[in-house]
C-alpha cells in the first residue's frame, strides 16, 4: 500500500482540497499505520507546551559561554601539541645535516659553488644547442607543418588561459 502522499499529508500542516480530505479520511478507514500517524499528530497538537523555568535563558547562555572556553582551550592546546611535535620532528630530521654544516662548512661551500657553476653551464649549454636547432629548423621542417605547429600551441594556450579563467573567477550572487 502506498502512504506517500498521506504521510505528506499529515505531517505537514497545509490546508487540503475537498477531494484531498475524502482520499485521506477513507485511507485513514483502511490503514492502522496512517490512522496512528493521524492520532500521534492530533495528541502532539492538543499537548500543553511548558514554559521553562525562570532564568533558563540565562542559564543556557552562561553554559554556551563556558562551552565556548573549554573549546577554545582544547583547540589551543591542540595547535600548542601539534606545533611542539612538528618543530620536534623537524629538529629530528635536520640535527644530522645541521651537524655536519657545522662539523664541515667548507665542504658545503665548495658543493654549492660546485652546483651554481654546474647549473650555469647547463643552461649556456642548453641555450646554444636550441641557437643550433632554430638555425636548422626551418631547413628540415616544410612551412604548412611549421604553420600547423605554431597554430596548434596558440590553441593549447587559449586552453590553458580559459582554464586559469574559469578557476580564477571570482563567483557571483548569493553564497551559501
Amino acid at each position: 500500500m502506498n502512504h506517500q502522499p498521506f504521510e505528506t499529508w499529515l505531517l505537514d500542516d497545509k490546508y487540503l482540497s475537498a477531494t484531498e480530505k475524502r482520499e485521506l479520511d477513507s485511507h485513514l478507514r483502511d490503514c492502522r499505520t496512517c490512522s496512528a500517524l493521524a492520532e500521534t499528530g492530533l495528541a502532539l497538537r492538543s499537548a500543553k507546551v511548558a514554559s521553562p523555568a525562570a532564568g533558563f535563558t540565562l542559564r543556557f547562555q552562561a553554559r554556551l559561554a563556558a562551552q565556548k572556553v573549554v573549546e577554545r582551550r582544547r583547540r589551543l592546546w591542540g595547535l600548542i601539541v601539534l606545533i611542539v611535535s612538528g618543530v620536534g620532528l623537524l629538529s629530528w630530521f635536520t640535527a644530522p645535516f645541521v651537524y655536519a654544516f657545522i662539523a664541515a662548512p667548507i665542504e658545503w661551500l665548495t658543493a654549492g659553488v660546485g652546483y651554481l657553476l654546474f647549473m650555469f653551464t647547463s643552461l649556456q649549454a642548453f641555450a646554444e644547442a636550441l641557437k643550433v636547432l632554430t638555425r636548422m629548423m626551418p631547413a628540415f621542417i616544410p612551412p604548412y607543418a611549421l604553420m600547423v605547429l605554431l597554430s596548434s600551441l596558440g590553441g593549447l594556450g587559449l586552453i590553458w588561459i580559459v582554464s586559469i579563467w574559469r578557476f580564477a573567477r571570482k563567483p557571483q550572487g548569493v553564497t551559501a
